[in-house]
């Protein structure tokens, strides 16, 4: 295993090529920035023969604060049929002026003859030469040798000498791909053993794909085999089932392989670098991921919970911190009172283990979650509800009944939805409000909104983030029960809120509901008079 180990991110190129991914140029900028203050060593801009877009970026990058990291350009070999001075793709990796250039080559005698269409030496040729010209005008070069795997199985004596005639016109570092993402790992380790003992003194790294779902372990494999490179995506985003993922390998790579890859305090960045390149590339953060995940530390079975809050690593691999996550307990039908006291810790509740307001909050939220409510992910309908058993809810309104109508128009898909409501204001006022909306929903929180905002302005700073529908019991079709999660926030917090109900308008109008409550709860208090 090498001492060092340097992390090359593909995020801008490989990642930006997954499904419903797309960077605005700002985008690809803050990204840079970003993964160059983490400490990545290197950052792939894409191909600057792309599009104007592309080549564009590559002039913007030029005025940035990189920190220690380089920026590559990336691209093809020369054209088979292109002087290597003519040819367009070399140009414009040249023009893009990184000092670090990274050409990809075929490998694969099957991709020469049918893609390439030349001869096998004709492709060796061109791979030298692509080198050796880019290295004669100052370039730093790396070569993905790609399909580089399949192409060992294949053929290993030609795939092999791409390699060397890569590393003899120059190459820094060959890397070998696993474009299709079909190997596993005893492979990727008996081939690393071939190529080293062919290329001893070549430097060698890895590209991995994840369509097995080894893209992490094909890499930490390719690095115990002396890989120097490691090639991949921030949160393993990428065409088809995606790269090797970075948030995962970046702290394997340190923490329990004891590689040096960014600083301790680099390291405790990586969920929020997670979490921003997923809201840059318009993806939900996936809550399952390792290391960086919400639910990555989080424990929901009750007897878990009561051990963690006794031994961290009773059911924790790492302390969550290190990676700038955290500890969460989940109260649920499977939580005990240990989660339930921790979670009253966490809302600011005080909670006596043994009081019979304890058992009643726990026994509450079991019926609860039996009837389709799902408090993992809704933590200020858990508050409202546990401040409610202790009897320090505090009424700000009352909802006497609401009616919503949706009306068809002529032209397709045009309807109109309109909600009346009517609401007692402890004032002693009912008010009585009409509002138009763009769906049922909308209509009915505008509705809401306007029955209250005179006695509570503060509504208007409310914003709803996300709303999400899941249906429960699906075998019952239409009379399925809904569950509806609402994300709210204002300009100093987000909150989560849920509802269920067979109407869906009612699971809606629930959460909706204590989102409104929850934020004058935190703006009003709970203790002062109505």
């Amino acid at each position: 295993m090498p001492p060092r180990v340097e992390i090359y991110d593909v995020t801008l190129r490989d990642g930006a090529q997954g499904p419903g991914i797309k960077f605005s140029a700002d985008d690809q900028l803050r990204i840079v920035s970003e993964l160059a203050a983490f400490g990545v060593s290197y950052i792939e801009g894409g191909q600057p023969g792309a599009n104007p877009k592309a080549a564009d970026f590559f002039v913007r990058a030029r005025d940035l604060n990189l920190h220690n990291a380089k920026l590559a350009a990336f691209g093809s070999t020369r054209h088979a049929k292109s002087a290597i001075e003519d040819d367009r793709n070399i140009k414009a990796l040249l023009s893009a002026e990184t000092e670090i250039v990274t050409i990809f080559a075929k490998s694969s005698p099957t991709h020469v003859k049918s893609v390439l269409r030349v001869s096998l030496d004709t492709n060796l040729d061109i791979i030298a030469e692509s080198v050796a010209y880019l290295r004669e005008n100052g370039r730093r070069v790396f070569v993905d040798a790609e399909h580089f795997f399949d192409a060992y199985v294949e053929d290993a004596a030609y795939a092999l000498e791409s390699l060397e005639r890569a590393h003899t016109a120059g190459a820094e570092i060959l890397i070998l791909c696993d474009t299709n993402g079909g190997r596993i790992p005893n492979e990727i380790a008996t081939i690393m053993q071939a190529v080293r003992k062919r290329l001893p003194n070549a430097a060698l790294g890895i590209h991995a794909h994840n369509d097995s779902g080894c893209g992490v372990a094909n890499s930490l494999t390719a690095v115990a085999e002396g890989a120097v490179q490691v090639q991949g995506t921030i949160n393993g985003y990428g065409e088809r089932t995606g790269n090797a993922n970075l948030s995962a390998i970046i702290p394997n790579l340190q923490l329990k392989m004891g590689l040096p890859i960014v600083s301790a305090e680099q390291l405790r960045s990586l969920s929020h670098l997670s979490h921003l390149v997923a809201e840059l590339a318009n993806m939900a953060p996936r809550d399952s991921d390792p290391f960086v995940g919400r639910d990555a530390f989080t424990h929901k079975a009750g007897m878990h919970a009561d051990a963690v809050q006794k031994l961290k690593t009773a059911y924790e691999h790492i302390e969550p911190e290190v990676v700038g996550n955290r500890t969460r307990l989940t109260v649920s039908e499977m939580s005990g009172r240990a989660s339930l006291l921790h979670k009253a810790g966490e809302l600011g509740i005080e909670l006596d283990r043994e009081s019979p307001e304890t058992r009643q909050i726990l026994a509450r939220i079991k019926d609860l979650e039996n009837q389709g409510y799902e408090f993992e992910g809704a933590d200020a309908s858990l508050e409202l509800l546990m401040r409610k058993a202790q009897g320090k809810h505090r009424t700000f309104f009352e909802v006497r009944g609401f009616h919503v109508t949706v009306t068809q128009q002529p032209g397709p898909g045009e309807a109109l939805s309109e909600a009346t409501i009517k609401i007692d204001l402890p004032t002693g006022e009912q008010m009585h409000t009409v509002a138009e909306g763009d769906g049922p929903v909308d209509a009915l929180n505008n509705a809401l909104r306007k029955a209250i905002e005179g006695t509570y302005p503060e509504v208007r700073d409310i914003h709803l983030e996300d709303y999400k529908v899941r249906i429960l019991d699906g075998q019952l079709a239409t009379r399925a029960k809904t569950r509806v999660l609402i994300e709210s926030s204002d300009i100093e917090d987000t909150w989560n809120t849920v509802g269920v109900s067979e109407n869906i308008i009612s699971a809606s109008y629930e959460a909706l509901v204590d989102s409104i409550e929850y934020k004058l709860l935190r703006t009003r208090g709970h203790d002062e008079p109505a």
